[in-house]
């Protein structure tokens, strides 16, 4: 490709790998310890490997930073002033960027949410998972019913709007009045986003391990449902599989632009990027998993990168780009895979007619159908 072409946004992500209890249904790249973190030797390391990213930036602004693990807010507000300052001495920051960290209400503290939030981060995200003390146990959680609930209180008061809370349902031993119960709760926390998805066992987890008695597909059925209803009736949107926002402005602009397959730096233990380069070709890239083996000094901190081949990028744009509900403008296609639309035109016609693909010239986007049965229709994609 030898024109100029169009880099799309660039993000930011970074990992922090630690938690105070690996919980059985996490496949994410967390570790326990029950020695003192080594909070400034990881900043300083994250500092270095985003240094080694630097080209991969080409100037572009960072649109949004998003700080997940592990449990970030084990780190102190001291660590993530030090390292948002290099950061930005490194890069340059969107004027309107969203800064979200991730937070357990385990470690949930009042004066550690203002300090974060005096520092720039404007957007928390807190795991509460349920309101129920005896999911909460099933799923390893630390903290109560009532922790989750005064984290929430302590975002408002340290100055948060934008708060995300990720809750789960189809749990063990759940009933649909108790999942619609927990939502009820969420709602009265007042946050401007919810992540609501369904507990999916995973592979290389504690309950891959020994499965958990789930709620049988008729209450999944009915709490899906119902909850749907919850929602819509106080004011939350569904804007991605499960993703519910107040409005625009509160949808989260990190994963948005992982669903429009923008670009992101990854940096961390185990973190993945996804960068494109000057000349059109894709990569992505992950990082050392283990925190000993990505501190060890003289080692690599990146493990490894691919570039994604052509016929991987239609699958992959549409992978993430069919998860919202309004999908993408079609001229997306061709301005993040830079590949033609007659690349997945017959495809398209196939899914069209099985009715799970809306006919439209201007989006991509699933019908209802499609939406509800997202996997039926990407199997079109991955043959």
């Amino acid at each position: 490709m030898n024109q100029a072409i169009t880099l799309p946004p660039l993000s930011l992500y970074i990992h922090i790998p630690w938690c105070v209890r690996k919980c059985p249904y996490c496949d994410f790249n967390s570790h326990t310890t029950h020695d003192q973190l080594p909070e400034q030797e990881y900043i300083t390391a994250l500092l270095a490997d985003l240094a080694l990213e630097l080209d991969a930036a080409q100037q572009r602004p960072i649109q949004s930073i998003f700080i997940g693990g592990g449990t970030p807010s084990l780190f102190s507000a001291n660590s993530f002033e030090f390292l948002l300052n290099g950061i930005s001495k490194q890069l340059t920051l969107a004027d309107d960027i969203e800064i979200t960290l991730e937070a357990n209400p385990g470690t949930a503290e009042q004066q550690k949410f203002a300090d974060y939030f005096s520092l720039g981060i404007n957007r928390l995200s807190i795991g509460v998972q349920s309101f129920h003390s005896t999911q909460l146990q099933a799923l390893g959680r630390i903290h109560s019913a009532q922790e989750a609930i005064k984290a929430a209180e302590m975002a408002h008061q340290a100055g948060f709007t934008r708060l995300n809370l990720d809750l789960m349902h189809g749990l063990p031993q759940q009933t649909p009045a108790q999942a619609i119960a927990d939502l009820q709760q969420a709602i009265a926390l007042q946050p401007d986003h919810l992540s609501w998805y369904q507990l999916t066992i995973e592979p290389n987890t504690a309950y891959w391990s020994h499965p958990p008695v789930l709620p049988e597909d008729e209450a999944l059925w009915a709490i899906q449902e119902q909850g749907q209803s919850l929602l819509a009736e106080n004011g939350f949107q569904q804007y991605e599989i499960s993703a519910y926002a107040k409005s625009a402005n509160a949808q989260a602009k990190h994963n948005l632009n992982y669903w429009t397959f923008g670009d992101f730096i990854g940096i961390g233990a185990g973190a993945h990027g996804k960068l494109t380069q000057p000349n059109g070709t894709i990569y992505r890239n992950w990082k050392t998993r283990v925190p000993k083996d990505y501190l060890a000094p003289n080692k690599p901190y990146q493990a490894g990168e691919r570039q994604l081949t052509h016929e991987e990028l239609p699958v992959e744009f549409m992978m993430n780009a069919l998860r919202l509900k309004e999908g993408v403008p079609t001229h997306f296609f061709t301005e993040r895979t830079y590949l033609t639309l007659a690349t997945i035109e017959k495809t398209c016609q196939k899914a069209r007619q099985a009715g799970l693909l809306a006919t439209s010239d201007k989006r991509l986007v699933a019908t209802p159908q499609g939406f509800l049965f997202l996997n039926n229709l990407l199997e079109y994609f991955l043959d």
